[in-house]
């Protein structure tokens, strides 16, 4: 069904075309190719560990994994909802496999005292904060922060899910799929890498509409040309709300 293909740069074989689709145990590559992201390497073999796309960068071989947890980097701006207020803590679900951990002194901006501040006032369970990643290593749970420009509670809007392996079709290259939403909705659209995005507009419908657009760019990450089909859906709703 896939026939074997031989890179033309070092002769060395593969057993799939760039961005095709894999499964956990499906070979890749053999002989001289390293295994990277959601692969491993047995007998001289790669396989994949994960259902995604497979990829190749000079001669490592990796898959884009099609459904996945996030996976924190410090500088990364997440969208998280607050789940739980302790002494001095929020923890917030960023979409991790582990909760991400914001001090009360930072969105107090000064140390914090149980006696005088009431938490609950800034955030409580359930609302939706934008933050940024911090601190985060293997020995510890993220640590955000709010302290920065446009972070802190979400107040108006709509909030839409996507894969966050994805997030990198909805930002485009070079900011160009972000930068054409906003300018054919009229929407504030804020990112999080977590795979969460808020949209902000000046009416439901535009929100409406920028949110259609993000799950259709979820939906068909994997494609070609997808900004100009993403344009030009965007074009004919905007056309056919006109029209009626």
């Amino acid at each position: 069904m896939i026939k074997t293909l031989l890179c033309k740069v070092m002769n060395l074989p593969t057993f799939y075309e760039r961005k095709q689709i894999v499964t956990p145990g499906d070979l890749l590559a053999e002989n001289d190719y390293v295994a990277g992201d959601n692969t491993y390497k047995e007998n001289g073999k790669i396989y994949a560990t994960r259902v995604g796309l497979v990829d190749y960068d000079n001669r490592e071989v990796f898959v884009v994994a099609l459904k996945a947890f996030y996976v924190p980097f410090i500088g990364d701006v997440v969208i998280g909802k607050v789940t739980e207020v302790s002494l001095g803590v929020w923890l917030l679900d960023i979409k991790a496999p582990y909760p991400a951990v914001l001090r009360a002194s930072d969105a107090f901006n000064r140390p914090f005292k149980p006696q005088r501040d009431e938490m609950p006032s800034i955030f409580d369970v359930g609302d939706l904060v934008i933050a940024k990643i911090v601190a985060y290593d293997r020995t510890r749970d993220p640590l955000l922060t709010v302290s920065d420009l446009g972070l802190g509670k979400i107040k108006r809007g709509q909030i839409v899910e996507i894969t966050p392996t994805k997030i990198p079709r909805v930002i485009g290259r070079q900011g160009s799929m972000i930068t054409m939403l906003k300018q054919e909705t009229g929407c504030q659209i804020t990112v999080g890498q977590n795979g969460v995005i808020l949209v902000s507009g000046k009416s439901p419908e535009d929100e409406q509409l920028a949110v259609m657009a993000i799950r259709k760019i979820g939906e068909e990450a994997h494609t070609s040309g997808l900004t100009d089909r993403i344009t030009e859906m965007i074009k004919n709703e905007k056309r056919d709300v006109e029209h009626a």
